[in-house]
């Protein structure tokens, strides 16, 4: 079984970005299933989205198989970060011309 542990980042003032993590509780290790990006305005489709992704991604893999497992919430999203942001680097936003 896990808990479900949400982390929040405030990047600027027109984004921030949201750790989806689990904790096992049967080790009391964390991981990161993954982090969702958000940008004013608010688009409620794309919230709706990302939570049904949560709940899919939960059901096909176990977190802390998916992304390895760790003593401590920081150590897991420090790692989920190294390694998202080497493969895709957060958006960021168009300033208008």
């Amino acid at each position: 079984m896990y808990r479900a542990v949400d982390v929040w980042a405030h990047m600027s003032e027109s984004q921030a970005v949201r750790f989806r993590c689990f904790q096992n509780l049967r080790t009391g290790m964390y991981s990161v299933q993954s982090s969702d990006f958000y940008s004013l305005p608010a688009n409620q489709e794309r919230s709706r989205q990302l939570d049904d992704q949560h709940v899919e991604l939960f059901i096909e893999t176990p977190p802390d198989r998916r992304s390895g497992a760790f003593p401590t919430l920081e150590a897991a999203i420090d790692a989920h970060s190294r390694i998202r942001y080497t493969i895709h680097p957060p958006p960021t936003t168009s300033s208008p011309s």
